[in-house]
């Protein structure tokens, strides 16, 4: 794990609300972000093409919704998001504030900015945040902090893995196998983007955005459709084939364990191409234009798949407007339709069972036959 994702059962560390903290974290000098420990390069990952363009995606434009990946257990799945974050730049963050709130914000944006005072930024890492399938809500949205409460008589508030992973990534491994009331927890905090506290006399709102990024085994369990939905993008990652492939696999994981600060550097102009397009497509998104006859394809390839409601549409044109940002283009193509719609169409479709064809199968030719 990378230095900012919390170990699995960990206690919340996040800085307290007390303002006298609050003031001496923004008043001692803030020193350069410490050196992580390696972490397995995005660029060297082998294969999985369609999972890395998808993460790629969510990183541009974290409004498409998050990714969700299903396939074989031991392919790359965990390994790819927190290569990922890695890859992206360090955010400024309202220094003290345990929920990261942007400095450019509102100064109400969370208990601890609207206090006001001096909001001073400090460049911290995007939090991945691992959200375990054992957590309790408590751990999740955050709860009464004991040790103050028995200390001194002070009701605080201690915040939870929501409050940890705002702004950034959300991880949840075997996320079909999540408890349900977990997920109606998440699909209120997706949905708002405000994760809402009531617990022992505490009534406490603040900002949870993040990308939601999952992963499982499919044949362990389906996902209730009301979460599959919350997801952008889902793709499907396979156990590579081809002896080459595997043994390309094998060699840089192997290389990778036995000196990972070597294999990183040996990586390490890659990752800043890399790092450097990312955030060219970031600072591009803006300016990337949609012509109304890409929509009318995106209409078309919806209705022609039967999905409910515009979700499809509006995923598959903020997916290609994110490509086409990552391309260097200016506007949205049917190369870029094409590419991004299976990742954002594949998990909305209607079960037909007059067709034994799979959901991957029937995006696939529902493209053929519109985008001729």
């Amino acid at each position: 794990m990378t230095s900012n994702e919390p170990e699995p059962g960990e206690g919340a560390d996040a800085p307290s609300h007390a303002e006298p903290a609050a003031r001496r974290a923004a008043s001692r000098p803030q020193a350069s972000i410490p050196e992580a420990a390696p972490v397995f390069p995005f660029s060297a990952i082998v294969g999985q093409d369609e999972m890395k363009r998808a993460l790629l995606i969510a990183a541009v434009d974290p409004s498409v919704g998050g990714v969700l990946a299903l396939g074989d257990r031991g392919t790359g799945k965990s390994t790819a998001i927190r290569a990922l974050a890695a890859l992206l730049p360090p955010m400024k963050a309202v220094a003290g504030c345990p929920y990261s709130c942007d400095p450019a914000s509102a100064a109400s944006a969370c208990p601890h900015c609207a206090g006001g005072g001096l909001r001073q930024a400090r460049p911290v890492p995007v939090p991945v945040v691992d959200l375990p399938l054992g957590a309790t809500e408590d751990r999740v949205v955050g709860a009464l902090d004991l040790e103050r409460a028995l200390a001194a008589g002070i009701k605080a508030f201690e915040p939870g893995l929501l409050a940890r992973a705002n702004r950034g990534f959300l991880y949840i491994d075997e996320v079909n196998l999540l408890e349900d009331h977990l997920v109606d927890l998440l699909l209120d905090v997706a949905a708002s983007g405000v994760n809402t506290v009531e617990r022992e006399g505490l009534s406490l709102r603040h900002p949870a955005r993040f990308v939601l990024v999952g992963s499982g085994n499919p044949e362990e369990g389906e996902l209730r459709p009301q979460l599959l939905d919350r997801f952008g993008l889902a793709v499907e990652v396979t156990t590579p084939t081809d002896i080459p492939t595997r043994i390309e696999v094998v060699r840089r994981r192997d290389a990778f364990e036995r000196d990972p600060g070597g294999f990183a550097a040996a990586h390490a102009g890659a990752e800043k191409a890399l790092r450097r397009r990312l955030n060219a497509a970031r600072n591009r998104l803006a300016d990337v234009t949609v012509p109304d006859a890409m929509l009318e394809t995106a209409a078309r390839l919806c209705l022609a798949l039967g999905t409910d409601g515009l979700r499809g549409e509006l995923t598959l044109m903020r997916a290609a407007r994110a490509l086409a940002a990552f391309d260097g283009m200016d506007q949205v193509g049917l190369d870029q339709i094409r590419s991004v719609a299976p990742s954002a169409l594949r998990h909305r479709l209607r079960r037909n069972p007059l067709d034994e064809a799979g959901s991957t199968a029937r995006v696939a030719r529902a493209v053929a036959e519109v985008l001729a």
